[in-house]
């Protein structure tokens, strides 16, 4: 097997807006020797676009889920179904260039197998600040509005640049860090299963960081954007699973409540602003 061959997942929900881009790239893309599409139950023409790249394309296979289990799962599923050295999980609605994944591979080998994400902007050029971000501090929260920031400055003389969490739109590590941290929490269905990876990661003696100077557009939310309450429920679902996984223990019972409170109290406020923005 070729030691530097990238397993490239992509976990795909009624993304026919990007796929098709997003696929033409990373079959472009240096050392990918697989590309393994999980499919959470598309209504849209996901498939098709996706059969047509699995034709050309010998690398391309797929798994069509008859339901969806949500992102965690599917990253599993497209983990199981290769056997490259090298993982990079990436949204549909990432666009690499040809060679971001090396770059992300060389940026691993420089801590010794990290786990590495890139710089995303929008379509706008504005970065996303998800892309590097601090462990949420949830009792901190409640004391200060200013605690719920994560966002990390830029580094610029940090090529590579630890940090306590990147985004899970587009993530590389090595297959040997993935096993040893057991993948993703089946747990989550929707968002928050990359705090809880990057925060496992680190746990184990890995280190986390940015490739600053690899830079990916990231059209943002696309399948998201046709079901707030849906991503809204799942997101804060995913942050109160996370506070009682690695924080709740060491909180008193009223800051747990308090937590809780704060948690669900945003719920329905974040869904009207999602509805808004459709």
């Amino acid at each position: 097997m070729n030691d530097a061959g990238i397993a490239a997942v992509v976990v795909a929900f009624n993304s026919e807006e990007t796929i098709d881009e997003c696929l033409a790239r990373l079959r472009a893309a240096r050392d990918v020797t697989e590309i393994r599409v999980i499919d959470n139950d598309s209504r849209d023409s996901t498939m098709e676009l996706v059969q047509r790249h699995a034709v050309a394309d010998p690398r391309l296979r797929f798994v069509a889920n008859p339901d969806n289990p949500g992102f965690a799962v599917a990253c599993n599923q497209g983990a199981r179904a290769s056997a490259a050295p090298w993982l990079a999980f990436v949204n549909p609605d990432c666009f690499v260039e040809a060679d971001t994944l090396a770059r992300l591979r060389a940026a691993s080998l420089q801590l010794e197998g990290g786990l590495v994400g890139a710089e995303l902007s929008g379509e706008d050029g504005a970065f996303d600040a998800a892309a590097r971000r601090r462990d949420p501090d949830f009792a901190a929260m409640l004391r200060s509005p200013a605690a719920r920031d994560l966002s990390v400055p830029r580094d610029p003389a940090r090529p590579v640049q630890p940090v306590d969490v990147v985004s899970g739109a587009l993530m590389l590590l090595p297959r040997a860090l993935f096993a040893r941290i057991d993948g993703f929490d089946e747990g989550y269905r929707l968002h928050a299963e990359d705090l809880d990876l990057c925060r496992r990661a680190r746990l184990a003696g890995a280190t986390v960081a940015i490739a600053n100077d690899v830079q990916v557009l990231h059209v943002r939310g696309v399948s998201s954007r046709r079901r707030p309450l849906f991503v809204e429920w799942h997101k804060h679902r995913g942050l109160w699973r996370y506070f009682r996984r690695f924080e709740a223990g060491r909180r008193s019972l009223p800051t747990r409540l308090a937590v809780f409170a704060m948690i669900w109290g945003r719920f329905p406020f974040a869904v009207l602003r999602a509805a808004l923005r459709r």
